[in-house]
């Protein structure tokens, strides 16, 4: 990122490249629309490329980009109350659950059970409340700590550790009643 702040393009085709995935993964399971989750990371890199002069490293890169990415979504539905379907289809046709659910090259019943496997954690998240979603959806996809998942929420490092605990005890919950 200092590399890019003093002018190297190259270097924030790396930072792309490395990031780009992971952030859109976050904000796509965040609001669980790929069309919005498109417009806010395309919000969270034109954000990026404006701070880059004054950027300063406090954290780790990745915290601050998704604490970017964090405050986005949270902007976003500030101002847009109305919340997106899991069922829904997404601009290509397919459902959510069509994305998760693994090519395992296995016949179309273990293909079928994969599926409802997907489905069942896709409903297990949006069961979770936002903040124990958003602490887990931080962990899973950005790979973040405990102490950077405080830091790009603004919360206590004991309260985003509360979080994730709560958090995966509901889903082993539900998904133990799915199995």
């Amino acid at each position: 990122m200092r590399a890019y702040a003093a002018g190297d393009m190259h270097a924030f085709e790396t930072l792309y490249d490395r990031h780009a995935l992971p952030v859109w993964r976050f904000v796509q399971r965040s609001v669980q629309n790929s069309a919005l989750a498109d417009d806010l990371v395309q919000d969270v890199w034109f954000s990026l490329v404006r701070q880059a002069p004054r950027y300063e490293p406090r954290a780790k890169f990745r915290t601050w980009l998704f604490t970017l990415a964090h405050h986005r979504i949270v902007d976003h539905w500030r101002t847009h109350k109305n919340h997106a379907s899991l069922d829904a289809e997404t601009d290509d046709g397919a459902a959510l659950a069509d994305m998760l659910a693994a090519e395992s090259g296995f016949g179309p019943e273990r293909r079928l059970d994969s599926r409802e496997q997907a489905q069942a954690l896709l409903d297990a998240l949006a069961a979770l409340p936002e903040a124990q979603r958003e602490a887990f959806l931080l962990q899973a996809e950005a790979g973040m700590s405990v102490a950077e998942i405080a830091e790009a929420t603004g919360v206590a490092t004991e309260t985003a550790k509360s979080r994730l605990r709560y958090a995966r005890a509901r889903l082993r919950e539900t998904l133990e009643a799915y199995a």
